[in-house]
């Protein structure tokens, strides 16, 4: 599913450029493959939450981007209700509230330390914080980013997710610092330092980071949480 993810950045990333210049029979050419990738991507089967939560952003995106078109958000919200059923089957809790008299107030579940508990996926929450955050696989590639730091890389949060983060860090940086913390933290250890960073055309300054593995039930990493200065 990745890759589908990767072609379909590519694919909008060389239409962006084509209306750039001007080049209208471009742009039709390219556009006639965008549709299939998309089709691709929603009829591709998730093969872990990561893949899921990808699949379910990426549906949420196509609402959003087609408001203005009724019969679009129709057809989505459709697509997005099938594959919550066909992940989540008949199992799922029911969005309508149960009557006063069928509640039953169960304690919360424990919280397990180091573990998402089921907020990392949150991006309310994470769309929340002041500083830049991230989320990136294991093979150091964004599965989300909140506005600041989308905002700070000048790039749209759908444009980051499947790309290598050494696309906006450098290879130089990535390999000599980055990779080594963050292959620390895919093996499990909480990671926060500080770091020189440009401020334009004034002196650099020092910014911090931190990293947090994120696991699933079973106690296995499966991505990091980045937490970085403004």
């Amino acid at each position: 599913m990745q890759e589908l993810f990767r072609a379909f950045s590519l694919r909008c990333a060389q239409i962006e450029e084509a209306i750039r210049l001007g080049d209208d029979q471009r742009v039709m050419s390219l556009d006639r493959h965008v549709e299939p990738l998309v089709e691709a991507i929603l009829a591709c089967r998730a093969a872990n939450l990561l893949e899921v939560y990808m699949q379910l952003q990426f549906a949420s995106h196509l609402i959003a981007r087609d408001a203005d078109d009724s019969a679009s958000v129709r057809e989505h919200t459709a697509v997005l209700s099938c594959l919550l059923d066909g992940y989540f089957g008949t199992h799922g809790p029911d969005w309508r509230l149960p009557s006063p008299q069928d509640v039953r107030i169960e304690p919360p579940a424990a919280y397990v330390p180091d573990t998402d508990n089921g907020q990392f996926l949150n991006a309310a929450i994470l769309e929340s914080l002041p500083d830049r955050v991230a989320v990136l696989t294991r093979d150091y590639r964004y599965l989300y980013s909140n506005a600041a730091n989308s905002a700070h890389l000048d790039r749209r949060p759908m444009d980051l997710i499947g790309h290598h983060i050494s696309e906006f860090i450098g290879e130089e940086r990535f390999a000599g610092c980055a990779k080594h913390k963050l292959d620390a933290c895919f093996a499990g250890e909480q990671i926060d330092y500080t770091y020189e960073r440009a401020a334009g055309a004034g002196p650099s300054r020092q910014a911090r980071c931190r990293m947090s593995p994120l696991r699933d039930a079973g106690g296995t990493v499966i991505g990091a949480l980045i937490v970085m200065d403004r």
